[in-house]
């Protein structure tokens, strides 16, 4: 069982910046993709980003030049850079790993962003 912690959560003002990390424990298989996705109240849960154990990358549009996802494969860690975030953004940040024929999620990271 893959156990998946995210962190670096919080409050920012409408422009600020905030850093999420994930890492992914537990398992001696290898993780192929990881991803970003987040969920606001009323909404349903979307896709932020996504990068593969190459290091290619996907970004929902809304945050294209502003967020950028990176990973460490040693440590089986992702991270989410977030700029200019604006009051939209808010929501709770789910990290997801992925392995073949499985995907293991935490429990998320709130972020709100005051206007």
């Amino acid at each position: 069982q893959v156990h998946v912690v995210e962190s670096g959560g919080g409050l920012v003002q409408a422009g600020g910046s905030l850093r999420l990390s994930c890492a992914a424990s537990g398992t001696a298989l290898s993780i192929n993709d990881m991803a970003w996705h987040r969920q606001a109240p009323g909404k349903q849960r979307e896709l932020v980003a996504r990068i593969t154990s190459g290091l290619s990358t996907k970004y929902a549009d809304s945050v294209k030049g502003r967020f950028t996802i990176s990973r460490d494969n040693a440590k089986n860690t992702v991270y989410l850079q977030m700029n200019g975030l604006k009051p939209d953004d808010t929501a709770v940040y789910l990290c997801g790993a992925y392995q073949t024929g499985a995907a293991y999620w935490g429990q998320g990271t709130q972020v709100t962003v005051s206007s």
